[in-house]
């Protein structure tokens, strides 16, 4: 299994490294950093059977999403807050009719 390499797709340069499990995980995964973007990511988990082939055009179809994803406009979402509880009636208020 490959264990790190460099590549340059689309005019970026793309730096990818497996990194080992640490902390409460378990096992490896697949870290990879681009020029003029300050973010990592660990899209999916190493495998045995990775090759640099495959590895990267993962990590190409998974960038060109992100970047895709971050050009749509904001979707204004549902928010969730606790809706106002109705009213009781008044204790000396009149009942219904029956």
């Amino acid at each position: 299994m490959v264990q790190a390499f460099d590549f340059e797709e689309g005019g970026r340069t793309f730096n990818c490294v497996v990194e080992p499990p640490r902390g409460s995980r378990t096992e490896a995964w697949w870290w990879f950093g681009v020029s003029g973007d300050g973010h990592r990511y660990a899209p999916f988990q190493a495998a045995a059977g990775d090759t640099e082939s495959n590895v990267r055009s993962r990590i190409v179809t998974y960038y060109e999403q992100l970047v895709f994803r971050r050009s749509q406009p904001v979707q204004p979402r549902q928010h969730w807050a606790r809706r106002a509880k109705p009213e009781a009636p008044a204790a000396d208020a009149p009942s219904p009719a029956v």
